[in-house]
């Protein structure tokens, strides 16, 4: 089913991304792409988002399993109905990103972000000091995939 593969793509892609950061990237170093649009930083986060209870990484790791264990169940059963495609394609990013996370949280004891927008001036630049990997846009974006579909 394409909504599996999706999830199993995004965590795949991840773990491939997140070992080639580990092994080839310094952390603190910046690499410009795009015309300086997008920075390449290793970062090791150790909380939630934007490092939210870091010095609670294991209450941090019980909620993000539970989360995972939850969104699973509703994933699967959503799996049997016809249609839902918005539903179940904002489940599968979701998964997708949180799995990728969550396994890093359990195996690396930090998730490996690894990329920022960088926005020089105006009042998005505070953008550019926070650091992202894929899972987290996957994770932004079947959250808003999922509340327009129940709602």
């Amino acid at each position: 089913m394409i909504y599996i593969g999706i999830v199993a793509g995004i965590v795949l892609l991840e773990l491939f991304i997140k070992g080639y950061i580990e092994k080839n990237k310094t952390e603190g170093k910046i690499e410009e792409k795009c015309g300086g649009f997008l920075w390449i930083r290793k970062y090791h986060n150790k909380g939630a988002f934007l490092n939210f209870m870091e010095k609670n990484k294991t209450l941090v790791k019980a909620v993000s399993i539970a989360l995972c264990v939850m969104l699973t169940v509703l994933f699967l059963l959503t799996l049997g109905k016809k249609g839902s495609t918005l539903l179940k394609s904002g489940l599968a990013l979701l998964l997708g990103g949180a799995y990728s996370n969550t396994y890093d949280r359990m195996h690396r004891k930090y998730v490996v972000d690894y990329f920022s927008i960088h926005v020089p001036k105006g009042p998005f630049k505070k953008l550019s000091t926070v650091v992202f990997n894929i899972a987290d846009f996957c994770i932004m974006i079947g959250a808003m995939l999922v509340v327009i579909a129940v709602y």
